[in-house]
């Protein structure tokens, strides 16, 4: 028989169920489904006594290792802080974690409290509500100590790193390598030269889709958050940026619409009602949208040997390439 190398296998839900009953002491599991396949591969499960929760399998990111200990130990902190996320729950053992045998290798298994409710979308009072809510965590957060995390979101892990993987790319050319490679470096320029940009410790990934709102007892709406797996110290306009990205449309000539602009202006006011922005911070938005993007672009790049070379094709490049310049002149209303 030949051996075959293996880039990334996906458990049944089943197999992820067995598993957690044997190394998580909540009893017996009645239910499992595979929710998703993205950066790594989330489960849902329903144990005997009701009780819900969420699995994830972590993938290989081109990043390294998961940074389980800092996100775990942060997500503690924010629910001391009366922050309502989504935090670890203990194995058996009391770690929080465990390592799973697969073809490809060991992987990192982390289970989670389930939450309940709707993500952000265009309703004024829910985007006010991640506004708010935002703000409070990032309150909550500046008295976070620590474990050291093993990654910072600094420039060299939005930009260089990013930019190093997509210059490697199959799918890259060789008219598209500089262009490339000078839109990132004027990019890391300009944000270099702007002068005190606030450092936070940062969800990493608040684009209004990894929280949910709900109503709470006196029937205010409230933001619950979740997927930190990004989290670590970085730039607080970094982490305003990542919604406002997360609403434009993504081709060259595309630009912010109305409404977008509208729902920006609601988190933003909200946000600031709740916790001051320095204005250097905020004309920065821009810039690190485009930080974004590489980001983005660099963890496709990395995760070519599971999702193939396809994942990224060299007509997607090209029209990222236009994208990302005229994003050099982009300016958002604050």
């Amino acid at each position: 028989m030949t051996s075959l190398a293996i880039a990334q296998s996906t458990p049944t839900a089943a197999a992820i169920a067995d598993i957690v009953s044997r190394h998580f002491a909540f009893g017996a599991i009645r239910e499992s489904e595979f929710l998703r396949r993205s950066f790594n591969q989330v489960y849902g499960l329903r144990f005997a006594d009701g009780r819900r929760a969420v699995a994830r399998l972590s993938s290989e990111r081109p990043r390294g290792e998961p940074n389980i200990a800092y996100e775990a130990a942060f997500l503690r902190h924010l629910r001391q802080h009366g922050i309502p996320v989504s935090s670890c729950l203990p194995a058996a053992d009391g770690t929080d974690s465990i390592t799973v045998s697969l073809p490809e290798g060991e992987r990192v298994l982390t289970l989670f409290e389930y939450l309940d409710g709707d993500e952000t979308g265009e309703v004024p009072e829910d985007i006010h509500a991640f506004g708010q809510g935002l703000a409070a965590l990032h309150d909550a957060a500046t008295s976070f100590t620590g474990p050291p995390s093993r990654y910072a979101l600094d420039l060299g892990y939005l930009i260089d790193q990013p930019v190093m993987r997509i210059l490697e790319a199959p799918t890259m050319t060789e008219d598209l390598r500089p262009q490339f490679r000078d839109i990132a470096a004027r990019l890391r320029s300009r944000i270099e030269a702007m002068q005190g940009l606030t450092r936070i410790v940062c969800h990493g990934d608040a684009h209004g889709g990894n929280n949910f709102i709900t109503p709470d007892a006196s029937g205010r709406r409230v933001s619950s958050f979740f997927d930190f797996e990004e989290c670590g110290p970085g730039y607080l306009a970094y982490e305003l940026a990542v919604y406002p990205w997360s609403l434009h449309p993504r081709s060259p000539e595309g630009q912010l619409s109305e409404k977008a602009l509208a729902r920006w202006k609601q988190f933003l006011e909200a946000y600031q009602g709740a916790r001051p922005v320095a204005a250097q911070d905020l004309q920065a938005v821009p810039a690190f949208m485009a930080a974004r993007q590489f980001w983005l672009m660099g963890e496709y790049a990395g995760r070519v040997p599971t999702w193939g070379s396809q994942a990224m094709p060299t007509s997607w490049l090209r029209r990222q390439a236009k994208m990302l310049a005229a994003w050099e002149t982009m300016e958002l209303p604050c």
